[in-house]
């Protein structure tokens, strides 16, 4: 079934890229545009059938805004959300703003049309793993942030924290590797166990996360070495 589209995403080449599979898998894709002003503008002008937001930061104030505006206007168009892995406060704020589905930006193509088509139908896209987590933080409420970046930081030991804090320096595998004198194989190895612990994706998802919730502040309390210490722990943890 042909649907007429409209992708609207904070990246513009991921935008085309989103719009051009698309179309190849037969659909009738109206505009790809950059979220920034006057981008409800378009959609409320045109007038899809579907409308596939992309936000790279669905936590941030006002990141649905475009939603409310469009349901507001064109309650006719169904607004499905592209986004990182969101918290599930998150997919309680796309769903509050009036959209008909969350979809997970590493989502497959395949994903994608089917999300657009229960969307189209008028019903709720999105994931049951990620429905269940908003409903479980809606019932059981995060603690407060400073509460919160704390118990984050007890799940770190001290030679994770140091990354932690590299991480949101913005210091790749190889400068982690560097400033604290050990194998990039073992700094790669500490990364992936911060973003286990910390129960996110991506080390952009990390940062964001220690910075929201106050353990960066308590992170940088912590003893950091001034620089490379070349022959300590080579290759090991």
């Amino acid at each position: 079934m042909v649907v007429r589209l409209m992708v609207v995403d904070d990246h513009r080449l991921h935008a085309e890229a989103l719009a051009s599979a698309l179309k190849l898998r037969g659909h009738r894709v109206l505009a790809a545009a950059a979220p920034a002003a006057g981008a409800a503008d378009l959609v409320v002008q045109r007038a899809p059938e579907v409308c596939v937001l992309g936000t790279a930061a669905p936590a941030e104030p006002g990141a649905f805004d475009p939603v409310v505006r469009i349901k507001r206007d064109r309650p006719q168009v169904a607004v499905l959300v592209l986004g990182p892995v969101p918290s599930p406060r998150g997919i309680a704020a796309a769903f509050a703003a009036g959209a008909s589905g969350y979809v997970r930006h590493d989502e497959r193509i395949e994903g994608v049309e089917r999300a657009i088509m229960k969307a189209r139908a008028g019903e709720a896209a999105v994931a049951p793993a990620l429905l269940a987590g908003a409903f479980a933080d809606l019932l059981n409420p995060p603690a407060k942030a400073d509460d919160e970046g704390h118990r984050l930081l007890q799940l770190l030991t001290p030679r994770e924290v140091e990354v932690l804090v590299r991480v949101a320096d913005g210091e790749d595998t190889r400068l982690i590797a560097a400033g604290m004198g050990i194998a990039p194989s073992t700094a790669r190895t500490h990364v992936q166990r911060v973003l286990m612990k910390l129960d996110v994706g991506s080390r952009l998802e990390a940062a964001a996360l220690a910075a929201r919730t106050g353990l960066l502040d308590r992170a940088t309390t912590v003893a950091i070495p001034a620089g490379p210490r070349p022959g300590s722990e080579p290759g090991s943890a």
